[in-house]
């Protein structure tokens, strides 16, 4: 039973997952079609910012209501939401479409870790069971691309929404038939409305500006400025009505568990390393290396292959070492591939490149199921939706803040060069050499700055994984 339910729980986190990379695929022809090319960034930014504003109200709805429901509800707005993408008319349509799409998506993470932690008590199955969910995330991003690829080219851009259909029915009837929850005790039942308004208000905002802030550039613009100064304030506020609630959204008493607050540091840390390879890699390779458009893309394969290994090596190893232990192995990888590539230029070996990204995949796949049995070991059951979904939270924000201040860092190397040309295709013969030449001098400066600030967030990783593995041993020691 408890494998047909995991098979559930896949399949509706890899079309999750996926949904995050199959569209970059059909991007030109979803602009062809619809028009509206300027607002194609908010295609994706949406719908990251539905599924990090959603992710914590559904742990703690989870929490209160059971698992199980929950996650039908959010696999039912995520397949509604991929219809209506399906059938969008407009560049404007899509893209509300596509926060629908985000909401559902932001039950499927935290509540299938969640469910798996109910599943699987003892450490070393759960560990096992949670790598092969870090797995399914790390297969789409191989997937995601070579599958919208072959729809867009064989059938329409609309079928990389409607191939949901199929398999999300399936994942939530699979749930209805064989998942039997045992649903925890609540005298009374309290559903923190201001709470949830007030953190979604505040998210939103904050999400909103850091998005334009790093696309435009206009961090000095007195509305970016505003709304980043208003979403402080009303998290100030949140707290305020938090501690007041019978039955917060977030727990303060999460916020203020060591282990906790441990485990999302880290979550935001090395989810910075990831968007800085996702965004500047492809940058590297074409306007640095002159690659085409293809291999550009492809320089980031190793990343979730690796992961992928890596997560289902480290289900196994858990038993064998302690979890601390692997979270050391994974922070010590990261620190040995953003080395590589701080050091790389563009004399470098081209298989370097490949062996630096497959290490971050090695080392987030090592650390990325333990981090989940982390988190729920650390709260009570009743905590465990509420705890999962304010890492997952933390590990999207982290994504948004990180492309903010990266995009910050290349621009002000960037732009400072006075190169017009920067946004042109990079192949040789488009523009003059001693003017191409230049430009990919200034881009190799301007990625090595984003390289050696991965550099330092590693190394803040291994040290913070020792920190962690030390409160461990003072927890074991005072028992």
């Amino acid at each position: 039973m408890r494998v047909k339910i995991m098979v559930a729980l896949m399949l509706s986190t890899f079309l999750a997952a996926m949904e995050g990379t199959i569209v970059s695929t059909a991007v030109p022809r979803i602009t062809s079609d619809l028009s509206g090319f300027e607002l194609v960034s908010w295609v994706y930014a949406i719908y990251m910012l539905a599924t990090a504003v959603s992710a914590p109200i559904y742990g703690k709805l989870a929490d209160l209501f059971g698992r199980k429901n929950v996650l039908l509800i959010g696999i039912g707005i995520f397949l509604l939401g991929s219809t209506l993408c399906g059938v969008a008319m407009t560049m404007g349509q899509l893209i509300v479409f596509r926060a629908i799409q985000g909401l559902g998506a932001g039950a499927v993470m935290p509540i299938t870790m969640t469910i798996i932690g109910d599943l699987y008590t003892e450490q070393t199955a759960r560990a096992k069971a949670q790598g092969w969910i870090s797995a399914v995330w790390g297969l789409s991003g191989v997937a995601g691309p070579l599958v919208g690829g072959f729809l867009v080219d064989t059938l329409s851009w609309r079928y990389i929404f409607f191939l949901n259909l199929p398999f999300g029915l399936l994942s939530f009837f699979m749930l209805v038939w064989f998942y039997r929850e045992k649903l925890l005790a609540k005298a009374k039942r309290h559903i923190d409305y201001p709470g949830a308004l007030i953190f979604t208000v505040g998210t939103i905002a904050l999400l909103y500006a850091l998005l334009t802030g790093s696309q435009d550039q206009s961090w000095t613009n007195p509305v970016t400025i505003s709304l980043i100064v208003f979403a402080l304030v009303t998290y100030l506020v949140f707290v305020t009505v938090e501690k007041r609630s019978p039955e917060p959204l977030i727990p303060l008493t999460l916020l203020t568990n060591r282990n906790v607050t441990m485990i999302n540091m880290l979550t935001f840390l090395t989810n910075g390393i990831v968007i800085s390879m996702v965004v500047y890699l492809p940058i590297w390779s074409q306007g640095v290396l002159g690659e085409s458009a293809t291999m550009a893309g492809f320089v980031l394969t190793p990343m979730p292959v690796c992961w992928t290994i890596g997560s289902i090596l480290s289900g196994n190893l858990l038993g064998k070492l302690r979890a601390e232990q692997l979270i050391i192995g994974g922070t010590a990888i990261l620190t040995v591939a953003t080395t590589l590539l701080t050091i790389l230029s563009s004399h470098s070996a081209s298989y370097l490149i490949y062996v630096a990204v497959g290490l971050v995949g090695l080392g987030m796949g090592l650390i990325s199921p333990i981090v989940m049995v982390k988190i729920q070991a650390s709260v009570a059951v009743d905590k465990r939706g509420t705890a999962v979904a304010l890492n997952t939270f933390t590990g999207t924000f982290s994504q948004t803040f990180g492309a903010a201040v990266f995009g910050m860092l290349f621009n002000m190397v960037t732009v400072a060069g006075g190169h017009a040309n920067l946004g042109a295709s990079f192949e040789t013969g488009s523009i003059p050499a001693e003017q191409l030449a230049s430009i990919r001098d200034l881009l190799s400066s301007g990625v090595h700055v984003v390289f050696t600030g991965t550099l330092v967030i590693a190394i803040g990783c291994f040290l913070l994984s020792l920190v962690i593995a030390k409160n461990q041993r003072q927890q074991a020691n005072s028992q």
